[in-house]
C-alpha cells in the first residue's frame, strides 16, 4: 500500500483501525482541526513545543485539503477514525466528519512516530505492538507542555519496548526524524515522568515488558488532545489516537 492506498481505504469505509505498519516509507501525520479564532494560539503552541507538534501541513481555511500532502486528500474523510471534541470532551468519535466542516476551520498535520518505524525494522528492530497486531501504547506524563493562550497540559508519549542495544539503536535512527518526534525524550522508569503503570496506557494498547527489556518513551502527537480537553474550546476535530493520515510525502 501507498498512502493513496491507505487513504482511499479509510474513505471507503474499509479501514477504521490504526495504519501503524501501513504503507512503509511513505509520511504519517497526526489532525488537528480547529476554529480560525484559535488558530493562531495552536501554531504558537506548536511552535514552542516542537517536540510533540511538529507541523508537517496547514490548510487555509475552510479548505479540506492541504495539498502539499497528498494530490487527492480530503480531510474530512481519510482518516480511520476521527475524534470530535465540544467544550474540551471528547464527544464522538468517527469514520467521517464531511457532516462537521465549516468554512472557518483550520487543520493542523503534526509528524508522527510512526513515520520512523519502518526505518527501525529496516534495520531488523523488531517492534512488538506491530507483531501482536495493536496500537502502540500512549500516556500523559508529568512534564507540561509551554503554554500558549488557552492551550496547556501535559506531553503525551508513546511507549516501544527494546532490549538495551536496540533500544540505543532505535534512539540514533529515529534522531534522523525530527518531524516524526525525532529522538526518544526519557529512557526506563516510567515513573520519573509520571507514569505509574505502564500496563495502562491513557491512549492504545498496553505492550508487555520483557524482563531484558527496557521501555523507550517518544513524544507524542496525541498532546493536542490533552491540551484541548484542558482549554475547554468549543469545538475541535482530532484523529483518534493511532488512526493517522498516510501522505504522499516519502521518507
Amino acid at each position: 500500500m501507498n498512502g493513496r492506498d491507505v487513504r482511499l481505504a479509510a474513505r471507503s469505509g474499509v479501514l477504521s483501525g490504526p495504519t501503524a505498519g501501513l504503507a512503509p516509507g511513505f509520511v504519517q501525520g497526526n489532525l488537528v482541526i480547529l476554529p480560525a479564532d484559535v488558530a493562531e494560539d495552536f501554531a504558537e503552541f506548536c511552535r514552542v513545543n516542537p517536540r510533540p507538534c511538529p507541523v508537517i501541513g496547514r490548510n487555509e481555511p475552510g479548505v479540506p485539503r492541504v495539498r502539499e500532502l497528498g494530490a487527492d486528500l480530503d480531510l474530512r474523510t481519510d482518516l480511520p477514525r476521527y475524534r470530535v471534541w465540544r467544550d474540551g470532551k471528547l464527544a464522538a468519535e468517527s469514520m467521517d466528519v464531511s457532516h462537521l466542516w465549516r468554512d472557518d476551520l483550520v487543520a493542523f498535520v503534526l509528524g508522527c512516530s510512526f513515520t520512523f518505524e519502518d526505518a527501525l525494522v529496516a534495520e531488523g528492530i523488531p517492534l512488538k505492538h506491530l507483531d501482536a497486531r495493536k496500537n502502540v501504547a500512549m500516556y500523559k506524563t508529568n512534564v507540561e507542555c509551554e503554554s500558549v493562550g488557552t492551550f496547556s497540559g501535559p506531553l503525551v508519549v508513546s511507549m516501544r519496548p527494546f532490549n538495551r542495544a536496540n533500544a540505543a539503536r532505535a534512539a540514533e535512527i529515529s534522531g534522523r526524524f525530527p518531524l516524526a518526534h525525532g529522538a526518544p525524550i526519557h529512557v526506563g522508569d516510567g515513573s520519573a515522568i509520571g507514569i505509574p503503570d505502564l500496563s495502562a496506557p491513557d491512549y492504545g494498547d498496553p505492550i508487555d515488558l520483557a524482563p531484558d527489556e527496557v521501555a523507550v518513551f517518544w513524544a507524542c502527537g496525541v498532546t493536542p488532545q490533552a491540551a484541548i480537553a484542558n482549554s475547554r474550546i468549543p469545538f475541535a476535530i482530532t484523529h483518534a489516537p493511532g488512526c493517522m493520515l498516510v501522505t504522499d510525502l516519502t521518507v
